[in-house]
């Protein structure tokens, strides 16, 4: 039971299905362009994540940490710029061509507006058809792409199909929307979907509808999901296991019940604090200051110019995630020299 595997943390147990999509070191730098030519954004570093069928890994952390660059690199959208991706034991590099429609037919994104990821000229029909025709290339003749299209429509259920299958985006509610771009991602039959945010701009009262969809997907299929998130108490309730990044970092990871209950991390301490709880008084955490620049990031630990624990190994030396039993691991120089975090 693993989101990572990193500083020989093995991944899973007995029982444990072998990953479908495997993450190593992998790392992502954008060139800066104008006056600060020659240097770089130290968007994604050394980042490892292990994607199983049949469960959800949950990739959380404030805006600018990472985790969208994360999912598009998953999705061969960028280049990256070290490290493998491995599917089904395979390192593979399928940024255009043949070899990247082929990786679209296992591996499928979800993105954040469903608004924006939808053609607004064209129809159900139209978005739906054309996924199930280029993947799908035993489904030939307008009546069997029609079905296609139908059985689609009921699986992410929008029922009666018939009603919606000749609606333009407009016409949609926000969730009947992202329920199409689910739809869409269905037809090339992946066995792994990438949720970047696939809740975040939709109403409060129809998200946990997406997601409970997005969990009968998994049983039902057996898919393999990462789900990004700001939100740590979404990732509690939908995933099996939680990653916390910061910074371009993971910096804690293991069974979602346990980090959200029990983190180890200064800064996953830090964002449990900042979700409001209407029973709880405004709980202060004592860490101030502002997310570092990632053109020249910190040395040692990226959070130790936030974090009041901080000590003089983290300013110097980067934290490697630690042991903390369980399938739990944290890098914080505190827990591996035995100090309590949270």
């Amino acid at each position: 039971m693993t989101v990572a595997q990193a500083g020989g943390v093995e991944p899973g147990g007995a029982g444990t299905p072998a990953p479908i999509l495997r993450a190593t070191g992998l790392t992502k730098h954008f060139p800066v362009r104008g006056l600060g030519r020659g240097r770089v954004v130290h968007a994604v570093d050394d980042v490892d994540l292990d994607l199983v069928p049949g469960r959800v890994v949950a990739l959380v952390g404030e805006s600018g940490s990472g985790k969208s660059t994360v999912a598009r690199l998953l999705a061969q959208l960028i280049a990256r710029t070290a490290g493998t991706i491995e599917y089904d034991g395979v390192d593979t590099i399928a940024l255009s061509g043949p070899r990247f429609t082929a990786w679209c037919g296992h591996v499928q994104m979800i993105f954040q507006d469903p608004f924006g990821s939808l053609n607004s000229i064209h129809t159900v029909r139209y978005i739906l058809g054309r996924a199930v025709r280029l993947h799908q290339r035993d489904v030939r003749g307008n009546a069997a792409v029609r079905a296609a299209i139908l059985g689609l429509l009921t699986r992410v259920r929008l029922t009666p199909p018939e009603r919606f299958i000749d609606k333009f985006p407009h016409e949609l509610s926000g969730g009947q929307r992202q329920r199409i771009a689910i739809a869409r991602t269905l037809a090339a039959n992946p066995r792994v979907l990438l949720a970047d945010e696939p809740v975040s701009m939709l109403d409060v009262s129809i998200r946990l509808g997406i997601l409970n969809l997005l969990q009968h997907l998994r049983d039902d299929l057996g898919l393999a999901i990462l789900y990004i998130t700001h939100d740590i108490a979404s990732a509690r309730y939908f995933a099996d296991e939680t990653a916390v990044m910061y910074a371009g970092r993971i910096v804690e990871r293991g069974p979602s019940e346990t980090v959200t209950q029990a983190p180890r991390h200064p800064y996953t301490t830090l964002l449990i604090a900042s979700a409001p709880d209407p029973d709880e008084p405004l709980k202060i955490t004592g860490a101030t200051g502002e997310p570092p620049s990632l053109i020249d990031p910190p040395p040692g630990c990226r959070f130790h110019p936030r974090c009041p624990q901080a000590m003089a190994a983290c300013r110097t030396d980067v934290p490697p995630l630690t042991d903390a039993g369980d399938g739990h691991a944290v890098a914080c120089w505190l827990f591996a020299a035995g100090g309590e975090t949270a």
